[in-house]
Formats: C-alpha cells, structure tokens, sequence
C-alpha cells in the first residue's frame, strides 16, 4: 500500500464530482497502479471549438486504435433528456399558439356574421369573391402578426430580464451553478416563428372563404 501526503481540498460546487476525484501527480499514479512511465490511460484537451477538432484528433490518430470522445458523447444521456425536453417545450409552444389561433378564427367568424349584409351589398356591387376573401385574411394576418410581434418583443425582454438579474436561482450542488444560463438558439427562434406564422395564415384562411360563401339575394331580403 502506497501512502499520500494530503495537501489541500477544494469544492467545485458539484457534489457528484467532489465525492468522485482525488488529484495526485503522474508519477505516483504510475507507481500506485505499477505502469511503466510514459503511459497514459487518456488525455483530457481543452478546445474553443470542440466540434471541429475532435473530427480533426480522430483524423490524425486513425491508424493508432486510440479513441476519441467528446464531452457531449460521455454524458449522452443527459443530452438525450435536453433534447427530448426542447423537442416537448416547442410542441407545447405550437400548442399555444394553435390555442391563439382560435380566438383568431372565432372573432373573424363573428366579423362575418355580423358583416353579412355588407358583404352582400359589396357582392351585388360587382366587388369579386378574390377581393372579399382578401379583405378577411387581411385582417386576421393582421391580428396574427401583431400578436407574432407583441410576443417577439415580450420574449427578448424576458429574456434580458432573466439574463441580467438572478430571478431564477438553481440548486448548485446539482447543476454546478446558481444562475440559470441561456442561450438563444436562432434555429428554435426561427422555427417557432415559421410555424407561427403557418398557423395564422391557416387560421385566417377560413374565415375569409366563409366570408364569401353568403346567400346574397337571401341576406339582402331579410337583412
């Protein structure tokens, strides 16, 4: 049995880790575990851009058997469970505004309804269907992109808001920090917009096809 000289201790705020590692030189590792010296079980390398280096390392060390992992591979499944989460959090997020949508295609409804005798008169006048159709699904692009905007503005500040000071506190013995971080994704911002918008034009096309679909000599009769 080999003895050690403690030297000091120190807390990296993860307890997973502090329980876990004990640093030593090199040269008593090697005689601890009887390696000859020069031997290495693996080599940890820091890298501003991971992604691309470690293709790079792989490349170069292809013909030695060594392998290479990154950082994101050894903890796959804690990535896996990001993943699944934000693919979860944008299905909730279309949810909602699928939920929005449907205020937007009850308020044009009643629009119509209670427009039907000025779509008639605007009928019998010689204005086409294309034209009252357009009138209809001007309006709900309008309302839809307003509310597209409104929430576009009200997330960034959220956003800055939650950046800047520490509403949001974690538990650091668990995450390793008490801030939570963020990190705006232009993919998942772009996404959520597209599919957005994709919901408001559908929901703004039906409204406006019923528009036109009004018995006009019936309304003007009775209306």
């Amino acid at each position: 049995m080999k003895r050690f000289t403690f030297q000091n201790s120190f807390k990296s705020g993860l307890n997973a880790y502090d329980q876990a590692y004990m640093y030593t030189s090199i040269e008593a590792l090697q005689t601890l575990l009887k390696k000859p010296k020069d031997t290495y079980d693996g080599i940890h390398i820091y890298s501003d851009d991971a992604f691309t280096d470690i293709e790079k390392l792989r490349e170069d060390l292809k013909d030695t058997g060594a392998g290479v992992l990154g950082w994101w591979q050894q903890n796959g499944n804690f990535f896996a469970a990001m993943k699944m989460e934000k693919t979860a959090l944008f299905i909730v997020l279309m949810l909602i505004i699928l939920v929005a949508s449907l205020n937007i295609i009850s308020s044009l409804l009643m629009t119509v309804m209670s427009r039907r005798k000025e779509i008639a008169l605007l009928l019998s006048m010689g204005a086409s269907e294309k034209e009252i159709k357009s009138i209809f699904l001007r309006l709900g692009t309008i309302i839809g992109f307003s509310g597209i905007f409104c929430g576009v503005i009200l997330g960034f500040i959220g956003y800055w808001i939650l950046d800047t000071f520490d509403i949001v506190s974690l538990p650091a013995d668990v995450y390793g920090t008490a801030k939570l971080p963020l990190d705006l994704s232009s993919t998942d911002f772009v996404s959520i917009i597209i599919g957005a918008v994709v919901i408001v034009l559908l929901s703004s096309f039906y409204p406006a096809s019923r528009a036109t679909k009004i018995d006009v000599i019936d309304v003007l009769r009775n209306e």
